[in-house]
């Protein structure tokens, strides 16, 4: 028996070479669809290449087949690669089955009666601020805000708990779509401003609204993220000054940010490091 022959019948069926350089390659595609998800700008072929651990030439192949396939594409005019319909389909599909609205409603109801306070949750649809589910307080002066009405990011609880984690390149695009305009006197209006804030809020783990959005109205946010550490939504407590004065605000705002870490949690998500 030639020493060919002899390989193939001393090894099972189904252990081949090929089967484990097509385990291989799955792999690390998927690995270069993990790490271009978490890059919403994309990611030039040496980025890609450089976080994987591969060599360019190799992730430039795996990236061609992703391609050929729909779940990746590159930015003609900008050279990055970014993912495509496909991925977009799956990852979508699975934040309908998580449903993160429904998962967050008995927490913003546990942080009225906590608080006393209103509590909301909202998302990001370009550079304002979303809101999608409330839990009103019981009082009879308290804060409520339509669902479905929007807020600018900078001038809001949430819109900035939301914003504290954009990636640079998606900073500036809202920057750029929206600009900084004054809702009230107390609006941050400057860049230079808002980014001091925002560096605040990541270090603290939640955000404050001081009479920015609305006068005579305060408010505490932090931020509920995926699985890549991205942001998915954001929780508030809301309410007016006399209730919430500036010495309360910290005790809020711990309140909040540890409330948002466990519905991240049940969500599958994570905190990323700052």
């Amino acid at each position: 028996m030639s020493e060919g022959k002899r390989r193939t019948a001393g090894r099972p069926a189904g252990s081949g070479k090929g089967t484990s350089g097509h385990s291989q390659s799955l792999v690390r595609g998927l690995n270069l669809l993990e790490r271009l998800a978490a890059s919403p700008g994309g990611l030039a072929l040496s980025e890609v290449a450089e976080q994987a651990d591969l060599a360019p030439s190799t992730t430039h192949r795996l990236l061609q087949a992703l391609q050929s396939q729909g779940f990746v594409t590159q930015d003609a005019e900008l050279g990055v690669w970014k993912i495509d319909v496909k991925t977009f389909r799956i990852g979508n599909s699975f934040l309908e089955a998580r449903d993160f609205v429904a998962t967050s409603r008995p927490f913003l109801r546990r942080l009225t009666a906590q608080t006393g306070e209103t509590a909301n949750l909202g998302i990001r649809d370009g550079a304002t601020a979303v809101f999608l589910a409330q839990s009103e307080s019981p009082q009879m002066m308290r804060m409520i805000t339509r669902l479905g009405s929007r807020a600018p990011l900078h001038a809001s609880g949430v819109g900035k708990a939301l914003m504290a984690w954009l990636p640079d390149d998606e900073f500036a695009r809202v920057l750029a779509e929206r600009g900084l305009a004054r809702v009230t006197a107390n609006t941050l209006h400057t860049p230079e401003a808002l980014r001091e804030s925002l560096a605040e809020i990541r270090r603290q783990g939640y955000a404050c609204d001081r009479e920015e959005h609305a006068i005579g109205l305060n408010c505490v946010a932090a931020c509920l993220h995926d699985e890549h550490g991205i942001p998915l939504a954001a929780i508030s407590v809301s309410g007016p000054v006399a209730r919430i004065p500036e010495v309360r605000l910290p005790e809020l705002g711990a309140l909040v940010r540890d409330t948002a870490a466990e519905i991240t949690a049940r969500l599958g998500g994570r905190i990323p490091e700052t």
